[in-house]
């Protein structure tokens, strides 16, 4: 009868969690007390139809690219503003973000469960494709400063401007276009990445294809690939048409 009350209340996340947690704790009772804690809440997703599936994946996966994203941009842009400037901290700020991004994603998320402040957790994806993301935008901030020339530094100087006005009104807007294509190409890096969060029960698009892949179930699996990238190309598509809205047409020449 016990059996019987928590069948059907276990998906493919919470299961993935559960047996992390009793691995890396080898408290298997601590883990079982986190599932009856829990329980209430997977219950919900039992009898699910496939479009709430659909809807519960999409709202997940734009929860994990879209916090990362974020944090990628909040961090990148000004690390890639002190990048510009060159020498050994420049070196250092790129020299960072490329390792992060040499590392495979997989590698990187294994990395970081172990830590205290992560584990199996939706913070740990997060974190992984956050760092993940920076590449791109540091780069790219860096590469559009840069690549001002020297005339119009000048007479941005010239025109008495302090170091913050020149930088926010005219080097910012100047490199204005190359900094949206690195934000544009860490999303779409993200949206693609965020699938192996389900590794570690994160959820997402994740989450059908790693169950299709165990069950040798070819459906299963395209019930999460054809959307992740679906919305990879619907990213791609919406910063095209941000960078025709938002960028001047003189820099777009």
């Amino acid at each position: 009868a016990a059996l019987r009350g928590v069948a059907g209340t276990l998906d493919e996340a919470r299961m993935v969690q559960l047996n992390a947690e009793a691995e890396r704790t080898k408290n298997y009772t601590k883990a079982a007390n986190l599932y009856f804690q829990n329980a209430a809440g997977s219950a919900v997703t039992a009898g699910e139809s496939f479009w709430q599936k659909l809807a519960r994946w999409t709202l997940r996966h734009l929860e994990l690219a879209g916090f990362s994203l974020l944090l990628s941009v909040i961090t990148g842009i000004p690390l890639g503003i002190l990048a510009s400037r060159g020498g050994a901290i420049g070196s250092m700020i790129l020299g960072f973000a490329g390792v992060m991004q040499t590392v495979p994603s997989l590698a990187l998320l294994a990395l970081l469960v172990p830590l205290p402040f992560f584990g199996i957790s939706v913070r740990t994806a997060i974190t992984a494709l956050f760092l993940y993301g920076l590449l791109p935008i540091v780069r790219n901030t860096a590469s559009g400063l840069q690549d001002i020339p020297r005339s119009l530094r000048e007479s941005a100087i010239a025109l008495g401007l302090t170091p913050a006005a020149r930088l926010w009104q005219i080097y910012l807007p100047m490199a204005s276009r190359s900094i949206l294509s690195g934000i544009k190409t860490s999303a779409v890096i993200n949206v693609g990445t965020a699938t192996l969060a389900a590794l570690i029960g994160a959820g997402g698009y994740g989450e059908p294809i790693l169950s299709g892949l165990n069950l040798n179930d070819h459906v299963t699996i395209l019930e999460g690939a054809i959307p992740a990238a679906l919305l990879a190309l619907i990213v791609q598509w919406s910063f095209d048409l941000l960078d025709r809205i938002l960028i001047p047409k003189g820099l777009r020449l």
